[in-house]
Formats: structure tokens, sequence, C-alpha cells
């Protein structure tokens, strides 16, 4: 038997759905706006950038963005024709790759990065009290802990 929705979780549920959508939307075109990056291509220099030697394997760039490998493998040839990227053979793993940000692109992703957090505060952080700053974060750690259940998937904790 369907458990609908009362009236209340109805109109939470549309109000989340529609925030999230128009939230990502906005900064989505923020970050082209002002760096010309797509939003994949920043998060995976960000992932690189707080990477140990600022390298990381190709499947785990995939496990981190929840994308298949082929699009990773995209997104990295392109990041690589801008100079942004650079692939290694894995030392310890012959068939695997890895994904190294180079200085070019660190230094692309540090222009990037003020006018994206700006734009995250402007259209989330601010708009918030601190305590409804917390209750976001505990809200998406259970929507995290739930969706993201099972060996080898994201986690906040990084």
């Amino acid at each position: 038997m369907t458990r609908w929705l009362t009236d209340d979780e109805q109109r939470a549920w549309r109000a989340f759905a529609l925030a999230t959508r128009l939230l990502n939307d906005r900064l989505d075109r923020d970050l082209m706006a002002a760096a010309d990056l797509p939003p994949t291509y920043y998060e995976l220099l960000v992932l690189l950038s707080e990477a140990p030697g600022r390298t990381l394997r190709m499947s785990e760039l995939a496990n981190w963005t929840n994308s298949k490998p082929s699009r990773i493998s995209h997104a990295i040839n392109k990041l690589e024709q801008k100079g942004w990227v650079r692939r290694q053979h894995c030392a310890d793993d012959r068939r695997g790759w890895l994904a190294v940000l180079t200085d070019e692109g660190l230094a692309t992703l540090q222009a990037a990065a003020p006018p994206h957090v700006a734009s995250v505060r402007e259209h989330l952080i601010d708009l918030l009290t601190p305590e409804q700053v917390r209750h976001l974060e505990e809200i998406s750690r259970v929507l995290l802990d739930h969706l993201a259940a099972g060996p080898g998937s994201p986690s906040l904790s990084r």
C-alpha cells in the first residue's frame, strides 16, 4: 500500500526539489560566467587539489563524482588538453591510470574558487542562520548516509 505524502510532507518535498534544482543551476551559471569552467571540471580540479600529491586514480575520481569511468576519462582528456591535468600509469597497477593536477590546473582552480565561494555564500550560506546551516548539514548527512551507503561510496569525511 502506498504511503502518500501528507500536505506538510508534500510542501517540504516540492520546496526542497525545486530549491536544489534552482540552486545548482545558479551556481553552475555563476561558475561558467566567472571562470568559464563547467562545474564537472571544477569538481575534478577540487578533488585533485585535495588529494595527496594532487593525484588520484581515475577510478577514484569516477567514484567520488558518481560518474562512469568513460565520462571521467572524457573530462580528464579535456582537462589534459588545457594543460590542467596530466595522466600517468599507476606504479603498482599497470592497467590503472592516475590523474595529476598540474601547477597550471591549480592556478586555474585558485582563480575560480573565490567567485564560486562567493556564489555559494550569496545563494545559500548567507541566507541561513548558523543554526540553519547546522541543520542543513545534519539533513544532508542523513541523506548521504542513506543514498551513498555501500562499500567504496563517497563520503564528506574526506
